[in-house]
């Protein structure tokens, strides 16, 4: 399975996303749901959390990410900053989709997500007091997943909602995003079974 970056960036601003939440208590956040291809399949770039006693995310999938500081000019521009401080991508390594949208956590964060297209070059590098390891998750094994536990067309309780990739569960706010990036490949897709796109 391989993007077509210019159908994806189509779909992706041309669909209403979900808004920010009207509570303003939530704790502003970002997130980049970063593509690439690899050996000509398409793959999205994870993190899991460390392993740290009391780390609220310990051991937990996630995508690249953080706080938008007051500092930040944009929501855009904190997703960058974080990115590069996470994984070592920079802005000029990644063209840009478009936002998929806010989406909330029960530790009352309110997470932004933008979408776009890494070119894959240079090391990627990480802090393990931080982060325990990236994770390459090939985008067709996700939705086979999603096809094969019938989530098209409907969104599953917390409980149900998990996509497992090796010897992790990906659950909570990361597994309710890329449902939703999958949702919107859907139109994409000749057959969910083999995840090939038209």
């Amino acid at each position: 399975m391989k993007v077509d970056s210019s159908d994806l960036k189509h779909i992706i601003r041309n669909t209403t996303p979900p808004g920010p939440p009207a509570d303003m208590s939530y704790q502003p956040t970002c997130v980049f749901l970063l593509l690439y291809n690899k050996d000509e399949k398409s793959h999205v770039l994870a993190i899991q959390k460390s392993d740290t006693e009391g780390y609220p995310w310990r051991n937990q999938v996630a995508l690249p990410g953080g706080h938008i500081d007051k500092s930040d000019p944009t929501a855009t521009d904190a997703a960058f900053r974080e990115l590069e401080e996470e994984v070592n991508i920079t802005r000029n390594q990644v063209e840009l989709m478009g936002s998929m949208g806010h989406f909330q956590t029960i530790k009352n964060r309110d997470i932004q997500v933008f979408t776009g297209l890494w070119n894959g070059e240079g090391p990627v590098r990480h802090d393990p007091t931080e982060i325990a390891r990236v994770l390459e998750i090939p985008l067709k094994k996700l939705v086979r997943t999603h096809d094969m536990k019938n989530f098209h067309g409907r969104i599953p309780d917390i409980y149900d909602l998990k996509y497992p990739f090796q010897d992790v569960e990906i659950w909570g706010a990361t597994a309710r995003i890329l449902h939703h990036f999958i949702e919107l490949l859907y139109p994409l897709l000749d057959d969910t079974s083999s995840g090939d796109l038209r």
